[in-house]
């Protein structure tokens, strides 16, 4: 015997995670400054941009690692997270499947060949951004080759409308001009949020539907799978009940001249239906197999995260010039989401700003050329020696930021094995110089450098992260919070010309 989980299940899953980030503080971050260089490390090798093995994983000793070299994080809020589907793009002289209830094993989708309705092609978004669920396709029994779509469908009324090209479409929404620009992207439609609540006028009148008792699974489409023969008399039309266990469903039914059915045109949708036949007792006719396509619990529009099968969300971040966190001369290798970072100096506090700098950071007396990912030193006597990895140096205000991984403790070596030069992590103090293996050379420590302004020529820059004698620390505890996305990625080049727009889908 198997078992499955359900597809509701998932749609669940995505929106209760979208309602949590009202209650939590998700960021978007990024992380590994120095994917290549040093050439090796722990979690890192020496072809790490054209490597298909630097594949992220999931244990608990590399979700610590990557918290060791994230860089900075921004906010994730509710208006920044969109629950979001596949994108059908509608297109002329394509063919669409039909919403059906019953898509399976027996009845695959005629167009996609899909074997349940979230994987078949019944929607579309059109060149407008609106987007559609097709309730008919003109096809049957009688007539099964799925026509063309050569009208691209443009109302806004909620009643569904028979295009000439035989395609019934229903209405459901516009993407916002907003949503285009934060979320569109090639293979996802963004879905509004709130549906079931937002007093919006135009959704209200999609999901109300009028009156939500008529639509409380009422059916308006019969499909014509085999159209008997025998009934009537000749060309002509008669009535008929549709049982199951709704009520109030009625069909008009018309027939050729052999008494094959034709044509099915509900007249009384009746409600409360989950299943349903048409009612041919009183007729002398054989063979025929009528199927109401039983919609959605209070019709189409009337829960779209439902009715579009929406188990995925994509979360937008946005990283530019526009903060002190994001330093714009360092780079990055990793993408990911980090669930209720706590403070770095309140335990068991969680962060709760709109940015976050996950970067030590020292103020130096004065300007240097320094090479992204270095590493540097600091003898403090006693063999003891500091140790970090560069990921800024800002020239304007003389700070350099770094992290401190635990690679530092492994020599050079890929895993952990131990080498001459095998060290702890120590913290970097105010008393020595800050030596640098690449670029060469040392840097004295600003001590003056206190509180989180510094002024330059009469103007007050702010650093974001506060200072004490020339050391300042990240922001938040590094070695707190879920992480719960991850994505390795060839090493990219942060500039002030441009901007990181991050989207990161999530799939449940």
């Amino acid at each position: 015997m198997s078992a499955f989980v359900t597809d509701q299940f998932r749609i669940l899953n995505a929106g209760s995670f979208v309602e949590s980030i009202n209650n939590n503080s998700y960021y978007a971050f990024l992380g590994l400054s120095n994917p290549t260089n040093p050439s090796a490390g722990f979690g890192r090798t020496s072809n790490w941009n054209s490597s298909t093995t630097n594949n992220p994983v999931d244990n608990f000793q590399y979700l610590s690692h990557y918290r060791d070299t994230s860089l900075f994080g921004k906010k994730i809020t509710t208006e920044n997270a969109r629950r979001v589907i596949r994108k059908i793009e509608w297109v002329s002289n394509n063919q669409y499947d039909a919403y059906r209830h019953d898509y399976g094993q027996n009845n695959t989708a005629p167009v996609s060949k899909a074997l349940k309705l979230y994987d078949a092609n019944y929607y579309v978004i059109t060149s407008d951004f609106k987007v559609y669920i097709c309730i008919e396709n003109g096809t049957s029994g009688l007539n099964p080759t799925v026509p063309r779509s050569t009208i691209e469908p443009t109302h806004t009324d909620p009643a569904p409308a028979l295009l000439a090209d035989g395609y019934k479409w229903k209405y459901l929404f516009k993407v916002s001009p907003s949503d285009i620009i934060k979320f569109d992207s090639t293979e996802f439609i963004v879905v509004p949020n709130n549906w079931e609540t937002t007093t919006d006028s135009e959704i209200a009148v999609i999901r109300d539907g009028g009156n939500s008792d008529e639509n409380d699974n009422q059916i308006r489409t019969v499909y014509i799978e085999n159209g008997g023969t025998g009934y009537g008399t000749g060309t002509g039309s008669f009535t008929a009940s549709i049982l199951g266990d709704g009520s109030g469903g009625e069909v008009s039914i018309t027939t050729d001249t052999n008494g094959v059915i034709t044509g099915v045109q509900v007249t009384q949708g009746g409600k409360g239906y989950t299943y349903g036949i048409i009612d041919l007792s009183s007729s002398s006719g054989s063979g025929s197999k009528l199927i109401p396509i039983i919609p959605p619990s209070k019709g189409h529009g009337y829960d779209i995260y439902k009715e579009l099968g929406t188990d995925r969300v994509l979360l937008y971040a946005r990283f530019d010039d526009s903060t002190k966190d994001f330093p714009v001369d360092t780079k990055f290798a990793q993408v990911g989401i980090i669930k209720n970072p706590e403070q770095f100096a309140g335990t068991g506090v969680t962060f709760t700003g709109n940015t976050f700098s996950s970067l030590f950071a020292v103020g130096l007396t004065t300007s240097r050329t320094v090479t992204i990912g270095e590493r540097i030193t600091q003898d403090q006597g006693n063999n003891v020696e500091a140790r970090g990895y560069v990921a800024s140096f800002d020239k304007e205000t003389n700070i350099l930021k770094f992290y401190q991984d635990r690679s530092l403790c492994f020599g050079n070596e890929i895993d952990q094995t131990q080498s001459p030069d095998t060290a702890g992590i120590t913290t970097f103090n105010s008393s020595s110089a800050i030596n640098f293996s690449a670029s060469l050379g040392s840097a004295v420590i600003d001590t003056s450098l206190n509180g989180s302004v510094k002024t330059i020529n009469s103007k007050q820059i702010n650093l974001g992260v506060t200072f004490s004698n020339g050391l300042a620390n990240p922001e938040i505890n590094k070695k707190t919070g879920d992480i719960i996305y991850i994505d390795n990625r060839p090493e990219v080049q942060r500039d002030s010309r441009q901007k990181e727009d991050v989207k990161i889908i999530l799939e449940f």
